[in-house]
């Protein structure tokens, strides 16, 4: 599965409004809460905490990837925020992040959860991707974005 058949008007945020990395985290897996797509938000939220202990998943050209493995969901799950003044995801590239896609997978799923990693970061590589979600109004916007560029 790809991401434009795990990503739903629902399930994005046109305007984050957390000023950092953990607050915009939350409040993406604050959607999952609400979609029932997740049991035991904490679990998750231990998780990818964790996993932002190893190393940040801020990457270039604005994008950070909140994800982890974890025993608090039985398929994977996808959430984007957009946040159009951009924050500090301690990007490998050093600029603020704008659009956050936050992953989780269960544990036992490698293969489709690094398909989901490199899916986005692929995405990205296009400049014109970052400029249409700066300019979108709304999240049916973003998800014609999401299915044109798939």
């Amino acid at each position: 599965m790809g991401i434009a058949e795990l990503l739903n008007e629902d399930l994005i945020v046109t305007h984050l409004k957390g000023n950092d990395k953990n607050q915009v985290i939350e409040e993406l897996l604050d959607l999952l809460v609400a979609t029932k797509k997740i049991k035991h938000r904490d679990t998750c939220f231990q998780d990818l905490m964790e996993r932002e202990r190893l190393l940040s998943t801020g990457l270039e050209n604005g994008l950070a990837v909140p994800h982890a493995k974890t025993t608090a969901t039985e398929e994977m799950v996808v959430s984007f925020g957009l946040s159009r003044k951009g924050l500090d995801f301690s990007s490998s590239d050093g600029k603020p992040a704008h659009f956050v896609f936050l992953v989780l997978s269960p544990l036992d799923t490698s293969g489709p959860h690094l398909k989901m990693l490199a899916q986005i970061s692929r995405i990205f590589r296009k400049s014109e991707v970052g400029q249409k979600l700066l300019k979108s109004k709304n999240s049916a916007d973003i998800m014609k974005i999401v299915h044109e560029f798939k």
